[in-house]
């Protein structure tokens, strides 16, 4: 199959399966354009495999293979890995980052809760904040400071999606709502997954990570107004329809239970032009100096990942372990005895 019939495939994939980035993208210059919806589009099939298929074990395990293949240069025969595998070689995407992915996938098939907001943020890194440092990679982008601000705009847009879809995730039996959250408001978060309910306390919740994902996109404008120029279109208007989202839950008076966030073709073009004109403007307005903040403690590995600050490829602790107790998972499930497997 041709390079373009590939690219085709993945293009296909982000018209159906992630609307908001395929507005945002439209904005991008080519050049960054159509690795980035290989990487989207990788990662969509990867995300939607674990959530939505039979086996989220076996998805997992399943991903592992396919980028072990991928950085071997001997991707799977399918459209979007073959193009995932130009992808990296061309753009010699360090190994590090889409192995946070696959940590941030296992912890999901494994069904983990976070106590705290910090274990939201840890989550949220491997499964968002790591998509801004590979997009970065992609725009030639290396320095720490940038990188750490594309980490935060992956955190804020995690946090808002997180909230978006409190009911829906409860209905599939999950939290990713801090549970020292719903222990404060004297809520059982196993009684509120059997039925789920938009009480004043949830709702609460879910405004106050509307305002910690609002701290985020700040965090991360000093960095978007620092890109190549060219590039800040698309990624002003990623943060322009996400931040929208939240805008949305929290005119339904954050109640993501009995009803979810939708935005309209033409709010999303007109997200489109305002993040046109802002892209103007930041070439005119002098640079904040929050665009040197630290990264976030939870994404600090990103940013040393994506600046090649190691060379060595060594994969983490916590990904061994996360991978480890899955593929046991998975032996026990098929009935095997992991001795002699």
């Amino acid at each position: 199959m041709s390079a373009e019939t590939d690219m085709e495939a993945c293009r296909a994939a982000i018209r159906t399966g992630s609307l908001s980035f395929h507005a945002a993208s439209k904005l991008l210059p080519v050049y960054v354009r159509d690795p980035a919806l290989v990487l989207y589009a990788f990662c969509r099939v990867a995300d939607d495999a674990v959530d939505e298929g039979q086996d989220a074990r076996g998805a997992v395990l399943h991903l592992q293979d396919r980028l072990d293949r991928a950085y071997a240069g001997r991707p799977m025969d399918a459209p979007i890995d073959r193009a995932f595998a130009r992808m990296i070689e061309r753009h010699q995407m360090p190994r590090a980052l889409p192995d946070a992915l696959l940590e941030g996938l296992a912890w999901d098939a494994e069904g983990r809760r976070f106590d705290t907001l910090s274990g939201v943020l840890e989550y949220s890194a491997r499964v968002a904040a790591v998509v801004g440092a590979m997009m970065c990679v992609l725009m030639g982008v290396r320095d720490r400071h940038r990188l750490a601000r594309a980490c935060d705009l992956g955190l804020a847009m995690q946090l808002t999606n997180i909230a978006r879809d409190v009911g829906e995730d409860a209905r599939r039996g999950r939290i990713y709502l801090p549970l020292d959250w719903f222990r404060e408001a004297g809520i059982d978060p196993a009684a509120f997954v059997r039925a789920p309910k938009a009480l004043p306390e949830i709702r609460a919740m879910t405004d106050r990570l509307l305002r910690e994902a609002d701290r985020l996109y700040m965090r991360s404008e000093p960095g978007i107004s620092a890109l190549p120029v060219t590039c800040r279109p698309g990624i002003f208007a990623a943060r322009t329809i996400y931040g929208g989202i939240g805008g949305v839950v929290r005119a339904q008076g954050c109640d993501s239970i009995t009803q979810r966030a939708v935005t309209s073709r033409g709010r999303k073009l007109g997200w489109l032009a305002t993040s046109g004109l802002r892209a103007g403007a930041s070439v005119l307005l002098p640079q904040m100096a929050t665009l040197y903040a630290r990264p976030q403690a939870e994404v600090s590995f990103l940013v040393q990942a994506a600046a090649r600050e190691s060379t060595r490829f060594s994969r983490s602790d916590t990904l061994i372990t996360a991978l480890a107790r899955l593929r046991a998972q998975d032996l026990a499930a098929r009935g095997l005895d992991q001795s002699r497997a």
